[in-house]
């Protein structure tokens, strides 16, 4: 199998599963303990913390531990929200937000509170003028992220600074979902200006169930839940320690791999997708400007991009057509409709991504596999 899905979730790397099993082992105390066991626990959590800060040059205090990106983008919209003084309790976002930012949102909306849905243009880039418009002193939160999770279209880190200078200059803070661009583009918190960011562990090679919401210090925040001390008492309960063991150490090999493993996926994404473009009519690529290094969205003019997902997968290729939390809903890519695309357009987009162990090898053979696909496809219309 060509795994060529590493957007939706990544294999977890041996180093990263070395230290879950030391912590699933002698290390199993509660880390709230007073006792030597616990504290053992507690240690591990807090080498996590500080690998995960590395990550994103924040400080280890400044990062709480989530179950995954969806909650700690949930915390930050909805915790803002809920600690913002009155009268300022409004969001600006983009049309092309995860849904863990869109449906926080939407539910805001739905209480009453003021929420600005940016647009995007064709190729799915924000227009970072358009914010000044929208910048008043109702405004608690700016919410925008640094990666789409589609497309791979990079939000420009000169762009990040200015719109967290221009969410300040009106009171309000800037919040951005990171969980597609870490471990692929270099992050720091310091140099961006933003107040709060969400990572996910499972998209750079850690486990699943562990994310983190790096939180500037000063900045005020609700919990979601309540019940314990834990995470700063802004994510009760006992830590998932194992998990979290597993997060810190993908962090600290996301950092020393950064730049080898991204110029070589990038060269790999390009060289898929001039073949691809090349070699199958009506091909083209969604996003446009600067995109992560293994993200490749394809339109196949006139096809179901489902149907070619299929036949992919019969063959030997793992892909999707967009977000995998929305696999199951039948309904066009948001992102694509965004992007001005018809239902039927945004139905044809395939999206290919690719990582560490992705192999030229596996470039040459899913080129095969898609035109093949394609073929089957084509036949198989009425």
């Amino acid at each position: 199998m060509i795994y060529a899905d590493y957007n939706a979730t990544t294999p977890v790397d041996p180093e990263v599963r070395a230290a879950m099993d030391d912590a699933l082992g002698a290390s199993f105390g509660n880390p709230s303990s007073l006792h030597s066991a616990g504290q053992e626990a507690r240690r591990l959590v807090e080498r996590a913390r500080a690998q995960v800060a590395g990550l994103i040059g924040s400080a280890s205090d400044e990062i709480v531990f989530t179950s995954g990106g969806t909650e700690a983008d949930n915390l930050a919209v909805l915790g803002v929200v809920a600690a913002a003084p009155h009268g300022r309790g409004a969001v600006v976002t983009s049309a092309v937000e995860h849904h863990a930012v869109l449906d926080p949102c939407a539910f805001l909306r739905g209480q009453g509170r003021k929420v600005t849905f940016l647009p995007v243009d064709g190729e799915g880039r924000i227009d970072a003028g358009a914010l000044t418009a929208v910048a008043t002193p109702e405004v608690a939160l700016f919410s925008l992220m640094l990666a789409n999770n589609e497309t791979g279209v990079i939000l420009p880190a000169a762009e990040v600074v200015k719109i967290a200078k221009l969410a300040m200059a009106c009171g309000a803070l800037m919040h951005s979902d990171a969980v597609q661009a870490a471990g692929k583009l270099p992050i720091d918190v310091q140099t961006l200006g933003v107040f709060l960011l969400s990572l996910s562990s499972h998209k750079i090679h850690g486990p699943k169930g562990a994310g983190a919401l790096y939180v500037r210090r000063g900045v005020r925040l609700s919990p979601l839940v309540y019940g314990g001390r834990q995470e700063r008492t802004l994510r009760p309960g006992t830590e998932n320690v194992p998990a979290i063991v597993g997060f810190g150490k993908a962090c600290e090999l996301a950092v020393a791999r950064l730049q080898s493993d991204n110029l070589r996926v990038a060269v790999l994404r390009d060289r898929f997708e001039s073949q691809v473009l090349a070699r199958v009519r009506g091909a083209r690529v969604n996003g446009g400007g600067e995109r992560v290094p293994g993200t490749s969205n394809i339109a196949f003019a006139g096809l179901d991009g489902e149907a070619i997902t299929i036949n992919l997968d019969m063959l030997g290729m793992a892909v999707s057509t967009g977000a995998a939390c929305s696999a199951a809903d039948n309904t066009p890519s948001h992102v694509m409709l965004a992007m001005g695309r018809s239902p039927a357009e945004a139905r044809t987009a395939v999206r290919f991504s690719f990582g560490r162990e992705t192999t030229e090898e596996d470039i040459e053979r899913g080129v095969e596999l898609v035109v093949d696909a394609v073929k089957r496809v084509r036949e198989a219309r009425p």
